[in-house]
């Protein structure tokens, strides 16, 4: 190594020596189940809305599928062992509906349930808490072709009949469980727009459906785990952003706080105030969908956390994207990710300062937080990635500082555990603490790997202190 990269090599681990966070804060990762599993055939497991989404020419950058992905599928011991050696005290899974009911309702396919049964007991046998997302964005595709997928509201009770084999057979063990990952994203990209499978491009109209539709299955769905599992923590995992005008002119302050409305409030408030915020609804009143009596009471069900997933700010002018809202998106100056992102560490503070004043959640959790930049293989085999390593140890000293502050945060999974499908981005972008060459499978802990065991080390040496 030379002299200039052992410099910046000492610098990061100064750094990484210096966060200090509460001695019983989760250090976990974060994967979801269409982008490393594979076997999208064996085990029992039926298509999803991505398999089908994948195999469309021209919907994925590099023309690639999940087919094997990271062959998380056969290789549970391996990545777990890999999960142990980061020092990881928790692990952030998704698991796939098809994988459990094939036609997303009718036979239970047990081979399916016994895979995450035998993930979960290496975990607990790794001393590695899991945390199971319940919907990461792979809807069985007979229940997508049945009526467009969550524009259908009949979709709800096929979650909850889902939800509850699921949670019942795995509740024994998982005891954290997330209802959905990411709904601005999936409807929006994949209901409004063609970016994400399902694909549909269905504007404002649809991509609101979905969403509502998605909040009321949530909404369902937890009472019904908290009667399969009466010890459960039980949250919702959304993607957030702090948002700041691009100038004061009074149509860039407009739009910012349409696009915050758009992808914040409109699910926060449903969530934690049992309605949708006026100004939106104004927004929105040529394309709502239809709410029946009753359903923003049963979306508003107490939860025991929030998740939040936060890449980026959003810096935000007035424009034509996402009609009616109607924005922008402005790029200051500054450093950005392979995925076109602003690296801007405060967001993570802000937008847990954002939540905790306006929604006061029991907890917080960063559920997931990362950056794609490409990685160096070095002669001897080692991964140099100088900007992924400095991106995570700035965000992790904002949660520190957002614990000083009083925020209730009490864990933070980075994004993600290894290198993986990147949903319509294929393997371009590479986001892993782990490297993972996809034409072997070799894992390869990367140097940002070894800094994240250094501050997971931290945290072990204070609970055997205490």
């Amino acid at each position: 190594m030379s002299a200039n990269h052992t410099n910046k090599l000492e610098r990061l681990q100064q750094l990484a020596n210096s966060i200090s966070l509460p001695k019983d804060m989760v250090l976990g990762a974060a994967t979801a189940s269409y982008q490393i599993e594979g076997a999208i055939n064996e085990g029992g497991r039926g298509p999803t809305v991505w398999d089908h989404f994948t195999h469309i020419p021209g919907n994925i950058a590099d023309g690639t599928n999940g087919d094997i992905a990271c062959d998380h599928y056969h290789r549970l011991e391996e990545d777990v062992a890999l999960m142990k050696e980061l020092g990881l005290t928790a692990y952030r899974f998704s698991i796939c509906w098809s994988r459990i009911l094939p036609n997303g309702r009718g036979p239970i396919n047990e081979d399916g349930l016994a895979f995450y049964e035998r993930l979960t007991d290496l975990l607990l046998e790794a001393g590695i808490t899991p945390y199971a997302t319940l919907y990461h964005w792979d809807l069985p595709l007979p229940l997508q072709e049945e009526g467009n997928g969550w524009l259908r509201r009949n979709l709800v009770e096929d979650y909850v009949h889902y939800v509850n084999i699921t949670t019942k057979r795995l509740g024994a063990k998982i005891k954290h469980w997330t209802t959905f990952n990411e709904l601005f994203t999936f409807t929006w990209w994949g209901y409004g727009l063609k970016e994400d499978a399902p694909g549909l491009g269905g504007g404002a109209k649809a991509a609101l459906t979905a969403s509502h539709h998605a909040l009321l299955a949530h909404g369902k769905a937890v009472p019904v785990i908290r009667k399969n599992v009466p010890d459960a923590q039980i949250g919702i995992v959304l993607d957030l952003n702090p948002v700041t005008p691009a100038s004061n002119a009074p149509a860039d302050i407009d739009a910012a706080r349409r696009f915050e409305g758009c992808q914040n409030r409109w699910y926060l408030d449903a969530i934690f105030k049992g309605q949708y915020p006026a100004d939106m609804l104004e927004t929105y009143k040529d394309v709502l969908p239809a709410i029946e009596p009753g359903d923003l009471d049963e979306i508003a069900q107490p939860l025991d956390y929030l998740g939040i997933n936060i890449y980026r700010r959003s810096v935000i002018e007035d424009g034509t994207e996402f009609a009616p809202v109607n924005f922008k998106r402005h790029l200051p100056e500054g450093q950005y990710t392979q995925m076109g992102w602003e690296v801007h560490p405060q967001c993570l503070y802000d937008i847990l300062q954002y939540v905790n004043t306006n929604y006061s959640p029991k907890q917080l959790y960063i559920t997931e937080n990362g950056a794609a930049f490409p990685d160096t293989v070095e002669a001897d085999g080692s991964i140099q990635d100088w900007d992924r390593s400095s991106y995570m140890l700035t965000h992790l000293e904002q949660a520190a500082r957002a614990i000083e502050d009083g925020i209730p945060l009490k864990g933070y999974f980075c994004w993600t555990l290894m290198d993986n499908f990147e949903w319509a981005e294929g393997y371009l972008p590479r986001f892993g603490l782990i490297h993972v060459d996809f034409g072997t499978q070799k894992r390869t802990i990367k140097q940002s790997g070894k800094l994240y065991a250094m501050v997971a080390g931290q945290l072990q040496g204070k609970l055997q202190e205490s």
